[in-house]
């Protein structure tokens, strides 16, 4: 199959490496000519995937109009907040090619000023005469150890229900597993909600907690992204899986972790701008932070975890501050809340 993987960072690059020992014909495109230089002649990508060489067949442009134009299938590999605009450009130039695409997309986060989430704004800026579906690859899966061929399991969800087989036939390896979900919305949210619970978790790691804080982060930090997914319309039963449980616990405990890794630095004094600079990549969790915070007030939904993380990256409150605010609330049970909302559900799906 032709394929074009848009975005030339971690995850983007070791994907297409993937695809590329599926014999399928791949093209990255990336906006940065020397790393599109250094792909086509070095076979490696240092800055985002250190001493990993990729297959002499993978190549790179720096056109997209060429990229789009090879592709049967699209897979948009950039952060959240480059999404509108690419698919914007995208949906241009298959209009000028009177060409219809397969879409996927492994964006992990939610977009900040309009909160939708990666899915809603591809559709948004497509229309069917372009686009067959649009599709979310999602799981526990750092780039680095894609790259390395270290097996690898993922969820596959649509919008439409005619991709996924296909998506989960060409990424489909002995090393990277693709199962079909049928909860689209479940599969994105908790792509895009752990990455808070890791900086959370990260943080704690840096000011020296112990593991019985971080446990206990992680685990109602799965309770506060089940109860604001199923409130969205998500089933439950996806935050057990993959991209739910799956995918927070890889992100929330590796240094692989962007999000794991930023919360380290917050802890040890920088600022946000600084951990960010320091990075060099995009943290999504920042800025799903501030879109999840606004969605728990609009949805009535209680996630004192992603307040108080809120309230620590914008308002400036203390690391003693932000955990004894989390340790001294109000007594209550510990399933209560979830057990409303699929009680609530439960009954919806009896009368359907």
């Amino acid at each position: 199959m032709n394929i074009s993987v848009l975005g030339t960072g971690s995850f983007g690059t070791s994907l297409a490496m993937v695809l590329t020992d599926n014999n399928h014909d791949v093209q990255m495109y990336g906006r940065n000519h020397a790393v599109v230089q250094e792909i086509n002649e070095n076979h490696t990508n240092q800055h985002y995937l250190k001493d990993i060489d990729l297959p002499v067949a993978l190549r790179a442009t720096d056109d997209l109009a060429a990229a789009v134009g090879h592709a049967e299938l699209l897979v948009i590999a950039v952060p959240v907040k480059a999404v509108r605009r690419i698919t914007e450009d995208i949906q241009k130039i298959l209009l000028e090619k009177n060409k219809k695409v397969l879409i996927v997309h492994v964006a992990k986060g939610l977009e900040l000023d309009s909160y939708l989430r990666v899915s809603e704004v591809i559709e948004q800026e497509t229309t069917p005469e372009t686009v067959k579906d649009i599709c979310v690859l999602s799981g526990p899966s750092h780039a680095e150890e894609v790259a390395m061929k270290s097996p690898t399991t993922v969820s596959t969800a649509s919008l439409h229900n005619k991709g996924v087989s296909t998506i989960q036939d060409v990424f489909m390896s002995k090393y990277f597993r693709v199962y079909v979900n049928e909860d689209l919305v479940g599969v994105e949210i908790g792509g895009a909600l752990k990455n808070i619970i890791a900086l959370a978790v990260g943080t704690l790691h840096g000011l020296q907690f112990g593991d019985n804080a971080k446990a206990a982060i992680i685990t109602r930090g799965l309770q506060e992204i089940a109860r604001l997914g199923t409130k969205m319309g998500a089933d439950p039963l996806t935050f057990l899986g993959l991209s739910g449980i799956g995918d927070l616990i890889v992100t929330a405990t590796s240094h692989h972790s962007r999000n794991f890794r930023c919360g380290i630095m917050l802890a040890e004094g920088l600022s946000l701008t600084e951990a960010e600079d320091k990075m060099g990549m995009v943290v999504e969790g920042v800025n799903t932070t501030r879109a999840a915070f606004e969605l728990s007030e609009s949805y009535d939904v209680e996630m004192p975890i992603t307040k108080v993380l809120h309230q620590y990256l914008f308002d400036d409150i203390s690391e003693d501050e932000a955990f004894y605010k989390l340790m001294m609330r109000e007594k209550t049970s510990e399933t209560i809340g979830l057990k409303e909302l699929l009680n609530e559900q439960y009954k919806d799906w009896s009368n359907q």
